[in-house]
């Protein structure tokens, strides 16, 4: 099938960079929201040159990356991404242990996301695998945080084992629907941390992942050659991108609390509601052609 060779709308841009800074930072999927929005809206965006896409969803993430890099107050709410450093100029300032645990929540996504992200997002981008993701992630949240909302762990009993199985679960994050803060929460609930607790692990193992898969698509983007046209709309599309972060950051952050503190069962509906929409259009969709 011949592919639209014809530039994203900058208003398509604006759009999806908008949404995506509040999709990433919260658990409802962000790699959803970018392929659902289009759908849902009518726009062509699915059948617009893979090249294009591939830049354009590069774009989002290195302006989402940006913003919290921007963010002063987030790095420093974000210890991973300085582990290392701060373990050799001032390791009585940062344990060992929660530098292991930030290492080791890295590998697994590293690792599978390197060699594994473009076959899986070829087979699994459809609406049906992001449905499915939608529902089980959601499940999966309300399960976990049914668990006592205090935990039965605290955050210094965070260990090797706990950082492997967050960075297993952040892997779950390359099928579209599933979401990376998502899956930690529900990890890190399940593992019995309270719910700030597995706010401020999702935070910490989060941003060094969110960095590494946006270097990983612009190295990749630029060593198949290009950027697929269309530089003004990556422009604003990340732009927006960071501007919307940004103001995700710090209105989530508000008056100084972690992320994340309250219930999953919220981000649970909504995740059902949208998988339920997109079933409801998909049936209708299928009773007209039929």
């Amino acid at each position: 099938m011949l592919r639209d060779r014809t530039p994203l709308p900058l208003r398509h841009a604006i759009v999806l960079g908008l949404a995506h800074g509040p999709t990433e930072l919260l658990p409802i999927s962000s790699s959803a929201h970018t392929i659902l929005i289009p759908w849902l809206a009518g726009w062509s965006y699915a059948e617009l040159d893979p090249e294009l896409r591939k830049s354009f969803e590069v774009a989002l993430h290195a302006g989402t990356a940006a913003a919290l890099l921007a963010d002063l107050r987030a790095i420093e709410s974000h210890p991973g991404l300085a582990a290392i450093l701060r373990q050799a100029t001032a390791p009585q300032d940062f344990p060992a242990s929660q530098a292991l645990l930030i290492m080791l929540s890295f590998i697994p996504p590293a690792v599978v996301g390197y060699t594994f992200e473009q076959p899986l997002q070829r087979r699994l981008s459809g609406l049906r695998t992001i449905v499915a993701g939608l529902l089980l992630g959601g499940v999966a949240m309300a399960f976990a945080d049914s668990a006592p909302s205090n935990g039965t762990r605290a955050l210094a009993q965070a260990g090797a084992v706990d950082g492997l199985l967050l960075g297993l679960a952040q892997t779950c994050a390359l099928v579209p629907g599933v979401s990376r803060s998502g899956a930690v929460l529900s990890m890190a609930r399940a593992r019995g941390f309270s719910r700030i607790d597995s706010g401020t692990l999702a935070r910490r193992t989060g941003l060094p992942v969110i960095l590494g898969a946006g270097a990983l698509k612009t190295a990749r983007l630029f060593q198949n050659g290009g950027s697929g046209g269309g530089g003004r709309t990556l422009a604003l599309g990340g732009i927006a991108s960071f501007i919307s972060t940004l103001a995700a950051t710090r209105l989530l952050r508000g008056d100084g609390n972690t992320r994340h503190t309250g219930s999953l069962l919220p981000y649970s509906i909504y995740r059902g509601l949208l998988a339920a929409l997109v079933i409801r259009r998909l049936r209708r969709a299928h009773n007209r052609s039929s």
